[in-house]
């Protein structure tokens, strides 16, 4: 069997041990004579496999005892209306950082339910930067401050963590950038991802919050949007989803054993952007249009200079086992996502690849 390099933008790339492991006990998961897929939620072998796959999380990314962790559906997409109403409780306007795509997605479903204060916006710049610090205006009745940490269509990453009040929490979605290195989990209020980047295969989502926020919840709310609810029940209100919790487990336990945990993750990521970068700046072929201090190390989107070349360029990289480069449809051009599980030898596969690609098409 052979495996291709995959830098699609999610669902992404797995790690090849753990789909490895996974496959061994997909049949017989250790002597039970059971599959994860067909065990109980409720039964003792299921508690264990989930409360390691906390305790890991909770390790590689050293999580305060006073924050929760949960184990949710709905993508992160469904975050945009939970957030809301999980933090409105109380009063007050739900603060945005406009940065591309996601942002935008979770702006206006904060103003379908709500209303929302754009506090900064990257629209003048044509999405190119982020917003630097001293731009960020909040409404006088901040009730909190939202922004996308990476936006995984247009390849643009904050430098910089906001600075608040502390009464206005910092809430992040860090779907595309989560577990790519260390992260100071104190700065934040609310921090969520959907797992089908760094974390695991799609259908799960991970919510991390401060305890102090769950009396934060509106009483109108749906029961399973409820932070508190979920907590309490320990993410399991109702059946989650069984397996892709447990192999985002073995996704923790592959950064942890395996690579060595966040920083050492962060070395290799940062050598894998920095290789693909250079090769792109170097070239008179391929461009990227972000402010370097805001390039994302997981996304990198470029085009080619002459739009005839795409399809030639994506049945070729195709044909040299390197797969998903086709940019989002709203932006166009090439994307290559370079999440954890992306070896730095593939990152080295496409950097040669294009090389050659345009020195047959100079």
């Amino acid at each position: 069997m052979t495996r291709h390099y995959n830098f699609c933008a999610g669902p992404a790339a797995l790690p090849a041990a753990v789909l490895e492991q996974a496959r061994d006990e997909l049949l017989d998961y250790r002597g039970r004579g059971l599959s994860v897929m067909e065990m109980s939620h409720r039964s003792a072998e299921f508690n264990e496999i989930a409360e390691r796959a906390e305790r890991d999380l909770r390790d590689l990314l050293a999580i305060p005892d006073n924050y929760r962790v949960l184990f949710l559906q709905g993508g992160a997409t469904l975050q945009f209306a939970m957030l809301p109403y999980n933090l409105l409780g109380q009063g007050g306007t739900p603060n945005y950082i406009d940065t591309g795509i996601w942002s935008k997605k979770a702006i206006d479903e904060a103003k379908r339910l709500f209303s929302a204060h754009i506090s900064a916006s990257s629209r003048d710049n044509g999405l190119s930067a982020v917003p630097r610090p001293e731009a960020i205006a909040l409404s006088d009745d901040a009730a909190y401050l939202h922004y996308t940490g990476n936006e995984t269509i247009g390849g643009l990453e904050f430098d910089y963590i906001p600075e608040l009040p502390e009464d206005v929490p910092l809430v992040c979605d860090l779907s595309s950038s989560i577990l790519s290195r260390p992260l100071d989990v104190s700065r934040f209020g609310v921090i969520y991802a959907g797992a089908q980047k760094n974390i695991g295969p799609a259908g799960l989502t991970v919510v991390i919050l401060r305890d102090d926020l769950l009396e934060r919840g509106r009483s109108d709310m749906p029961s399973l949007f409820s932070y508190q609810a979920m907590s309490e029940a320990g993410s399991m209100v109702n059946t989650p989803p069984t397996y892709a919790w447990y192999l985002a487990g073995l996704v923790f336990q592959w950064l942890k054993n395996e690579v060595g945990g966040l920083a050492a993750m962060a070395d290799i990521n940062r050598r894998k952007a920095q290789k693909l970068y250079r090769a792109i700046d170097e070239s008179q072929l391929y461009s990227n249009p972000i402010d370097p201090v805001n390039r994302s190390w997981m996304n990198v989107p470029f085009v080619l200079a002459e739009e005839r070349l795409n399809a030639g360029f994506l049945e070729q990289a195709e044909q040299a086992g390197l797969l998903n480069l086709k940019g989002h449809r709203s932006v166009g051009g090439m994307r290559a996502s370079l999440y954890n599980a992306v070896p730095e030898e593939g990152v080295e596969a496409l950097i040669g690849f294009m090389r050659e690609f345009e020195r047959k098409n100079a």
